[in-house]
């Protein structure tokens, strides 16, 4: 990894109503000036009304909401002298507990191998702290963890202090042993127990970062070891004595309905069946997935008896519903754009964006053993409190009679902010008096789980004198369902009102808040506009990593190509001039010089560049395609800049950045959900073409921009959308197709597994 300077001021953090629109501030941006003539750099005209996210987002909510419980959070040392944190977050393999234990280890002067990090239970009494989302888990936890962590150690001091009989002020700490200056020394295991019961002394501040030695190194993941050797464990792996394994079928809709099981007296009968089970209708905050569940002594049996299953399906709420019909209907939702001024020149265009599906490699799944007077549940959450609270609804118990483990999940990316799983291992378990594990089959993990929204763009970008005066944007997608609120029962109860009702008004509250906190423009493109507009069909939705920013700035980057050309100009030269950041700049230039940006290309071949700023962090990327064979363009290069302003894990930011590429590469080009008659075609990843190892460049370069004295940013979605733009520009340039629906490859032909069913399994000899 290579590093370049960048220096830009962190916007001023600006309270606003946490639940409100978020508006624009009125202030006014300039271009700064990095790299340009004066006359040039202040040739752009200022945003005009500047972006609500310079000044809050998101993130800062998620920080600021989360700040008065992290006293609560547990971090301690134990006897053995091992650090452990039990961190209220959700660790799916973004690295989030990696990052975490490297700003206690860096407090605490010990190696990171001392330090582990563990999942905590649902704690109500951290409120809205543990929620994770928004990437804003390192940002919440910088903003409080080096502190607590700093307050321990001084602690552990006083104790060797006492125990020495010398100032805390001569003793050095080496790997977790403080050393006296006449040569004593005493492990934190040793005085553990004495610095307990001991006040934190005054004045304690984290080091200053000229101190670090572990952050903003490259350090191997806290969990790799289990990983790659079979040792971790995820919800299916846990040791809970007599559940039993369960498999759903669900129906040939989506949320469509059960009106019979025919058969339901033969498939109890066959070998290992325990159970048959309607879930039934009914669930707190949100409704109880449809299906039926077969309960058994094995999974193998279990699926026999899903398969055998003979169903009467009804129809759900998208009964009719295809991509076409949805398409026309969000296109239809937005209002006409007013006419350009008169002698403008313009640069328009229509997108379409296809449902997508998080599709992550640990199905859907859940352990729940639900007793007459208490109930314990394990999963992958990332909302546990509400999952604790909505749960012990469901069954009539007390809230403290419910006990939810957070397990560590395979993936994730906004999809297990609900818990639909846990709800239906619930009610089988209520009714068939066992524990259940429940597991779904991948057919209906990627037709029946919660979807990134379709989505419907109107972009059009006005030139007057040769300057772009005005950028307006209008959405339309899916209403989201964002009824989780911060994780809790106040902001879940307050999303879900006025009940009974697919589009309620504190969800459109929610959506248009998360809307307005996220979605940023890197470009001073005058008067800009982005206007959501949700379109109420009772779909399943969820956020899915930069769920409403990613295909906003796609668009967007994919007319400031085509501005660029409009006016003869140099993409790269282009965006230097209208970027409003330094450190976009920063990035922008770096990547252009590491990919040799405008160098002669073969026939068939091409570079596209983007910029992008998002949740406090700032990146740039150039791709290079071989659009040879146009119904299979591949990403064969990628280089991409990514400024998180201070660096914790150099290693964790290259792999999240990888990973977004990868999610970029299957949005852009391949992967989308087909809908007809109200149900997703897709049924594996033979034909959701998420991105596999022939897909991935082999030549992948990640710069990692230094700290010049700014705060961590967000990273987890960041390194998408600027990886979607430049993707979507060198297909244009390939191939002289401007990239206007997405995904853009198209779909080969495929056999889809009927609706309402599920595949006969394959057995490799």
């Amino acid at each position: 990894m290579e590093n370049q300077l960048a220096t830009d001021e962190t916007p001023a953090l600006r309270r606003r109503t946490l639940l409100a629109y978020a508006v624009s501030a009125p202030v006014v941006t300039v271009a700064a000036t990095l790299g340009l003539a004066p006359e040039t750099a202040f040739a752009a005209l200022p945003l005009t009304p500047p972006d609500s996210v310079d000044y809050y987002d998101v993130g800062d909510s998620l920080v600021q909401v989360g700040l008065p419980t992290m006293p609560l959070v547990k971090l301690e040392v134990g006897t053995n002298g091992r650090v452990l944190l039990d961190l209220p977050r959700l660790e799916v393999g973004q690295g989030i507990a990696t990052a975490c234990g490297m700003m206690v280890a860096e407090e605490l002067d010990v190696p990171l191998t001392m330090v582990d990090v563990t999942s905590a239970d649902a704690r109500p009494e951290l409120m809205y702290n543990q929620v994770s989302g928004g990437s804003a888990a390192v940002r919440c936890f910088d903003a409080a963890l080096p502190l607590m962590a700093a307050a321990l150690r001084a602690r552990l001091l006083l104790a060797a202090e006492q125990r020495f009989g010398v100032s805390a002020s001569s003793l050095v700490v080496i790997d977790g042993t403080v050393r006296a200056p006449d040569g004593r020394t005493a492990t934190y295991g040793e005085l553990s127990a004495a610095a307990s019961a001991l006040p934190v002394p005054a004045g304690v501040s984290p080091k200053p970062p000229t101190q670090y030695r572990v952050v903003g190194t490259a350090a191997r993941r806290l969990d790799a070891y289990d990983i790659v050797t079979g040792r971790k464990k995820f919800t299916m792996d846990q040791p809970v004595a007599h559940a039993k394994p369960t498999m759903l079928r669900m129906p040939s809709q989506i949320r469509g309905r059960v009106v019979s099981v025919n058969n339901i007296g033969t498939v109890r009968a066959m070998p290992g069946v325990l159970d048959v089970v309607v879930i039934p209708t009914g669930g707190t905050i949100v409704a109880n997935p449809p299906g039926v569940a077969v309960m058994a002594e094995t999974f193998g049996q279990a699926y026999a008896g899903a398969l055998a299953l003979d169903i009467t399906w009804g129809d759900g709420p998208l009964a009719g519903q295809s991509d076409a019909s949805i398409q026309a209907a969000l296109k239809a939702s937005i209002a006409p754009l007013a006419a350009p001024p008169l002698g403008a020149l313009t640069v328009e265009g229509d997108f379409t964006f296809a449902a997508c599906t998080h599709c992550p490699l640990e199905v859907e799944c859940a352990i729940a053993d639900v007793r007459a007077d208490s109930a314990e549940i394990w999963a992958g959450l990332q909302t546990p409190i509400i999952t604790k609270q909505a749960i012990a609804m469901d069954l009539g118990l007390p809230a403290d009679k419910v006990t939810v483990h957070v397990v560590p999940s395979g993936g994730s990316f906004g999809r297990r902010l609900f818990w639909d799983p846990v709800q239906v291992a619930a009610q089988v378990s209520r009714l068939t008096g066992r524990a259940c594990k429940l597991m779904y089959h991948r057919t209906d993990d990627i037709r029946q789980t919660r979807l990134r929204p379709p989505q419907f763009h109107k972009v059009r970008a006005t030139l007057v004198a040769g300057q772009v005066v005005s950028y307006e944007q209008r959405i339309a997608a899916v209403r989201l369902d964002a009824r989780h609120g911060y994780g809790e029962w106040g902001t879940a109860s307050t999303g879900s009102l006025p009940a009974g009702v697919s589009q309620t008004v504190g969800n459109m509250n929610y959506e248009q808040f998360f809307f307005k906190t996220m979605v940023a423009s890197p470009y001073n493109y005058g008067v800009s506009t982005k206007v959501l507009t949700p379109l109420d069909l009772d779909m399943n939705t969820v956020s899915y990593r930069s769920v409403h920013i990613m295909p906003a700035r796609t668009c967007e980057e994919i007319v400031t190509d085509e501005i660029a050309r409009r006016m003869g100009r140099d993409a790269v030269e282009f965006r230097l001039e209208y970027l409003r950041s330094e450190r976009a700049r920063a990035c922008l230039q770096r990547v252009a010089g590491a990919a040799n940006w405008g160098r002669t290309m073969p026939a068939g071949f091409a570079q596209g560049v983007a910029a992008h700023q998002e949740s406090r962090s700032y990146c740039a990327a150039v791709v290079e395609v071989d659009a040879r064979d146009r119904s299979n363009v591949k990403v064969t290069k990628a280089v991409i800049a990514i400024d998180v302003g201070k660096p914790i894990n150099l290693s964790g930011i290259d792999a999240q950045i990888q990973g977004a590429l990868s999610e970029a590469i299957a949005i852009v080009l391949n992967a989308g959900l087909t809908i007809r008659q109200g149900l997703p075609l897709e049924s594996s990843y033979a034909n959701y073409r998420f991105t596999k190892m022939r897909d991935y460049p082999r030549d992948v370069q990640v710069i990692v921009m230094p700290n010049q004295g700014q705060p961590v940013g967000g990273l987890g979605e960041v390194g998408l959308s600027v990886a979607a733009g430049a993707i979507a520009n060198a297909y244009a340039r390939a191939t002289g197709i401007k990239p206007r629906n997405f995904p853009l490859n198209p779909q080969p032909a495929f056999d889809t597994v009927p609706p309402g069913e599920l595949p006969e399994p394959v057995f490799v000899s």
